[in-house]
């Protein structure tokens, strides 16, 4: 689709978009050719629009990314899509809820049975969205078609003035299409005259705090129309403190962050250890927190804004580092969490670590739903990694950029948070920021395209507090075992003599390797792939590798960790484009990198733990060791004498790379 022939077209596009009349952006083109050029010619609006400065090589890299990443469904087209009234008027037709356990109220985890009764003629088109709150406009909004644009769909005009949280096709019943659920509504004298069908949907329901609602439409996702709505159904306690997720302050290891998703505003508190408390600070953010453009609201801003409820943290001090500790967070007003065990990391400084490490994971639906954005491979690499974290062999977890993928529709935060809480509950969990929490157009990102969905960072930093110097300033280092961890944003400045830059070379400097001999720097974009991209739009960003790529030279980097591309590689150690070093068999067959007269750092790309995979190019690059497109995370062990990475694949959990870096002398 994105051949070499494109780039005529980029060029002539941006000497003349200027001039263009804003509707012959949007007319309706059939072809899926059609509307990626008009996907590009959006972006380029904005760009003029909002900036002076020419189309930087970085910005047409994010552009692709964007596109490529959007994954774009028919249920995604949804809010394009005019609405019209089903014809006919059905009198038996009703859709009802019913929980597993009865209650008229939802609990926090449940799958919940969507019935639809009184449907007189089935049809493949026929489909029920999951709403909430239940009182969101499901109806036209034709005055809103241009906002909706930047999500990747060009579709004529709008549908739906709020995003529903996930749909399903009724034909996900075997027996509705031949109506094998019939039911006579209609007798005259003991003879059946009027039979209708009916069939059963189940839905994964969350408490996300604000009620629900389930909408039948006719006619598919591409030309729908409303059937009937259920009754809406609230949560049982919609102030519940849930999604507690765990992560380091500092490298001692006797403090802990605890941070928490609840409805109720009110300070709480988490109770740990021996009778031990800490009462938790309280935040949240608005749709105005959101970013925009000004030609085009985003996502976040507009239809798929939900509310986020209120975000506690509180910190646990008074701990040993690898030592167990009880928890427990809430409050007797608006209840509890159930009682979770946690691990803390080892001090900066001592022997031995072992952690996980990946980006891009984001979350997949737990029924047969469609939602907005799905990665496929996230369900499986959670479950095999919980795995581990439940044995009690992992002292701590690093997710390298692309978190939720929520990118506007900030329900799916919750979504993600819930996925991922039999890890982030019970080890430290840290994180860096991608450009799918942070771009956006005229919002200080390096790339300027619309990749946050407006979130801008805001829903990220709020969620995932970490030990940076300050808000939109997320980079930090941290130091558990014997390794030093330098966490960078490659969607904020990194220019030479930027901040952030400054804050890299002081960071790298100061590591004391008689304390922590390992050091490990991670950011979401890659200095080395073998998924180029196009020739004209790269996924290595060369001004990016230029500036960063001489610090990690300098300071003797070990060892690179990179998301971004999906899919896992290995490097030699490598400097601009060249092996320096190659490592060497061990007695087990193991490539051994011996650092003991250190040559440069290995890179990693680690973005396999979600998002469909990028499949390789055919060229041979020399620095290029092991490349593997599957589904999975690194496990890394480290000592002050060796550094063991391993590559596990999700679904079979074995290990299908290994690599050692030592200073054996």
């Amino acid at each position: 689709m994105f051949g070499a022939s494109t780039h005529t077209p980029f060029i002539i596009i941006k000497k003349s978009i200027t001039s263009l009349p804003l509707p012959f952006l949007f007319i309706t083109m059939p072809t899926a050719a059609f509307r990626v050029f008009r996907f590009f010619m959006l972006v380029f609006i904005i760009i003029v629009k909002t900036s002076s400065s020419s189309l930087s090589e970085s910005l047409l890299r994010s552009t692709i990314h964007l596109r490529n990443h959007t994954a774009i469904s028919e249920f995604r087209l949804v809010n394009r899509r005019h609405l019209i009234n089903c014809p006919g008027n059905n009198p038996f037709l009703q859709v009802n809820i019913s929980s597993v356990d009865g209650h008229t109220t939802l609990s926090d985890d449940e799958y919940v049975t969507v019935n639809i009764t009184g449907v007189l003629l089935p049809s493949t088109g026929d489909w029920v969205a999951m709403i909430s709150p239940s009182h969101s406009n499901v109806k036209t909004c034709i005055e809103n078609a241009i906002k909706y644009e930047q999500t990747g769909d060009f579709s004529s005009l709008p549908l739906l003035c709020h995003y529903p949280v996930k749909a399903q096709y009724v034909s996900n019943d075997p027996d509705y299409l031949n109506c094998s659920k019939k039911e006579c509504k209609k007798y005259e004298g003991r003879k059946c005259v009027k039979t209708t069908c009916g069939a059963s949907l189940s839905f994964h329901v969350i408490n996300i705090r604000t009620d629900i609602e389930f909408v039948l439409f006719g006619g598919g996702f591409q030309t729908p129309c409303i059937l009937k709505r259920s009754l809406p159904v609230a949560f049982a306690n919609p102030n519940k403190p849930l999604y507690g997720h765990i992560s380091s302050t500092d490298s001692t290891g006797t403090s802990m962050r605890l941070t928490w998703v609840s409805g109720d505003e009110k300070p709480q508190q988490v109770q740990y250890g021996n009778g031990q408390k800490a009462s938790s600070s309280v935040s949240t953010f608005s749709q105005a927190d959101m970013c925009t453009s000004s030609l085009l609201e985003s996502p976040a801003i507009d239809f798929g804004w939900h509310d986020p409820g209120y975000i506690h943290s509180a910190v646990m001090t008074g701990l040993n580092p690898s030592s167990t500790y009880s928890y427990k967070y809430g409050s007797d007003s608006v209840g509890w969490s159930d009682e979770v065990t946690l691990r803390t990391p080892p001090a900066g400084g001592s022997n031995e670590l072992t952690f996980l490490a990946y980006g891009d994971m984001g979350k997949a639906p737990l029924d047969s739903s469609v939602e907005h954005y799905i990665q496929p491979g996230s369900v499986s690499v959670t479950k095999a990694m919980a795995d581990e974290v439940s044995s009690g062999s992992i002292d701590s977890i690093f997710h390298i950029g692309d978190i939720s993928y929520a990118t506007g529709f900030l329900v799916e935060w919750d979504f993600f948070l819930n996925l991922i809480s039999p890890l982030a509950s019970q080890v430290s969990y840290m994180t860096a920021i991608g450009n799918h929490e942070r771009d956006y157009v005229d919002s200080g990102s390096v790339y300027i395209t619309p990749d946050s969905g407006g979130e801008c960072g805001v829903p990220y930093e709020t969620y995932f507090p970490m030990p940076t110097a300050a808000q939109d300033k997320p980079w930090y280092s941290i130091e558990q075992g014997s390794v030093h961890f330098t966490v960078i944003s490659t969607e904020h400045n990194w220019s030479v003599n930027s901040e952030q830059y400054e804050w890299m070379n002081k960071d790298m400097a100061a590591v004391d390797r008689t304390t922590t001999p390992w050091l490990i720097f991670a950011g979401h974009r890659p200095m080395y792939t073998s998924s180029p991209g196009l020739p004209i739009l790269p996924s290595v960003d060369r001004d990016f590798v230029d500036a960063v790529e001489p610090l990690l030279l300098a300071n003797k980097v070990d060892l690179a960790l990179f998301g971004h591309v999906h899919n896992y590689e290995r490097t030699c150690a490598v400097y601009q484009q060249e092996c320096k070093a190659m490592p060497t068999k061990d007695r087990n067959g193991v490539d051994t990198y011996n650092n003991a007269n250190y040559s440069a750092p290995v890179h990693a790309v680690i973005g396999m733990a979600g998002f469909t995979l990028d499949s390789f190019s055919t060229n041979d690059n020399s620095w290029s060791l092991c490349r593997i497109s599957q589904f999975g995370y690194i496990r890394a062990h480290a000592t002050k004498e060796e550094l063991i990475v391993e590559f596990i694949d999700a679904e079979s959990r074995k290990v299908d790379d290994s690599f050692r870096i030592t200073r054996y002398s």
